[in-house]
């Protein structure tokens, strides 16, 4: 019984993946060990960190609390899902050059988090902001770059 598997059909960043996996697997580890899609962090794996933060159907939600099984029918976007071919995404760039990041461990949440905001409301407040990022955890920055970082993305879209 240790080893059943079943088939799931996951949608990641616009691609379909048809995969064996075992039931009690989290959609993080299915992420980063099967499909290779290493921005997908674990961290605390208790949902409290936000490292592992994906986008489902649009939604931040913590991968590492979900199982992969969960995930089928849904759209998943990773933080791969929203860097463009060449370059950076508009929200990647203004984490970059408002220095957003140390470490970069909390990135791809912040991120990905910071994206579903935008894609929500293109020209949130300050406090908006705030209040989204809640959810991530940063030991590094200290957050006032990941904001400013966010307020300046604000109505740029998604890039290409």
């Amino acid at each position: 019984m240790a080893d059943e598997r079943v088939e799931v059909v996951l949608q990641v960043n616009g691609r379909e993946h048809r995969l064996e996996v075992s039931p009690r697997w989290t959609l993080s580890d299915v992420l980063r060990h099967q499909l290779g899609l290493i921005g997908t962090h674990v961290g605390c794996e208790q949902g409290v960190c936000g490292a592992c933060t994906v986008l489902l159907d649009g939604e931040p939600v913590r991968s590492c609390l979900m199982f992969a099984v969960q995930a089928q029918g849904q759209h998943i976007t990773t933080v791969e899902g929203i860097t463009p071919e060449n370059g950076l995404s508009p929200l990647q760039e203004a984490f970059r050059a408002h220095h957003a990041l140390q470490c970069g461990y909390c990135t791809p949440g912040m991120l990905l988090t910071a994206q579903a905001l935008l894609d929500r409301d293109p020209n949130p407040s300050e406090e908006t902001i705030r209040e989204a990022l809640t959810g991530n955890l940063c030991r590094c920055t200290g957050y006032q770059f990941i904001v400013d970082a966010v307020l300046a993305a604000r109505g740029q879209g998604r890039g290409a």
